[in-house]
């Protein structure tokens, strides 16, 4: 009887191994799609924020009219920042960018002072941007109003499909890593079906025959979540310096949104794959335990 129980018991611990094993590793896949869709939203609005538009002013706007405009335009709900560069600024860049002093050349400066527009991810896209360029275009002091219209395009639509591509990725991972999950712990459930059914004959309650397996489920859920993120933060930690400049990886935010998705994903799955399981094997008939 002893040597039965010992043989019983090494077959569950094997059977939670499986299932351990198996969400994690779903878990760690999932894990890579949300780490890379979360940094394409970053991405996007890093680069949407560094973008920028650009005002050029009338050459008879006056310092002093030059600083108040910006402080109205800072003022704004849609800008993260502003930068103000003068004619004389301006000279000195180009100089540098030629290398030689164009204006002993021309002798006159014909370039115009100009405010450069940084804006919040949420207003820099084209629609937002157009209706922003038209109401800037209102102001007396602006000569013209330039902005890189086509990379934000690009942009957007580049985003949108990586979005999309990833989404249905991870769905339909998702649907297949459940039945797979849930095919494990069937069979993990199903090698327990007579105390099952014991427990249900002596008069136990669903609730009170579903608690224990229940309980089993989340515990195997958090450990697989932990695992999946352990592997996942080793991976990132081994490859931090091919890929410094493309994701972010300082950011406790981001990877406190990512830890507590993949804990709850594991905890749920691992959670709704043992009850419908047990609830299969509350329903059966005893002679179909024997098939």
């Amino acid at each position: 009887m002893s040597h039965t129980n010992t043989i019983a018991k090494r077959k569950l611990r094997s059977s939670y191994i499986t299932t351990t094993v198996s969400i994690s590793l779903v878990l760690f896949i999932l894990g890579i799609i949300g780490f890379l869709g979360l940094n394409t939203q970053r991405l996007s609005k890093y680069v949407k924020e560094n973008i920028g538009l650009t005002i050029y002013l009338n050459d008879d706007v006056k310092p002093a009219d030059l600083n108040k405009l910006k402080k109205l335009l800072d003022a704004k709900p849609y800008v993260k920042s502003t930068e103000l560069i003068t004619k004389e600024d301006a000279a000195k860049i180009l100089k540098e960018e030629l290398g030689e002093d164009f204006i002993s050349f021309l002798g006159m400066n014909p370039l115009s002072a100009s405010i450069n527009l940084y804006f919040y991810s949420d207003y820099a896209q084209t629609d937002s941007l157009q209706a922003i360029q038209k109401n800037l275009a209102q102001y007396p002091q602006v000569k013209e109003i330039v902005y890189q219209k086509d990379l934000l395009t690009l942009i957007e639509n580049n985003v949108n499909k990586i979005n999309f591509i990833l989404s249905v990725f991870g769905i339909l991972l998702f649907i297949t890593s459940y039945t797979l999950i849930n095919n494990t712990i069937r069979l993990s459930i199903y090698s327990q079906r007579f105390v099952i059914r014991t427990m249900k004959l002596v008069g136990a309650s669903k609730s009170f025959i579903r608690q224990p397996f229940l309980t089993t489920s989340l515990i195997i859920g958090l450990a697989s979540s932990l695992i999946a993120i352990g592997i996942l933060y080793a991976l990132l930690f081994l490859l931090r310096n091919d890929f410094a400049g493309l994701f972010f990886y300082n950011q406790a935010e981001f990877y406190g949104i990512l830890i507590i998705s993949l804990i709850v994903s594991g905890m749920v799955i691992s959670y709704l794959a043992t009850f419908f399981a047990v609830s299969k094997y509350l329903k059966i008939k005893e002679q179909e335990l024997y098939y």
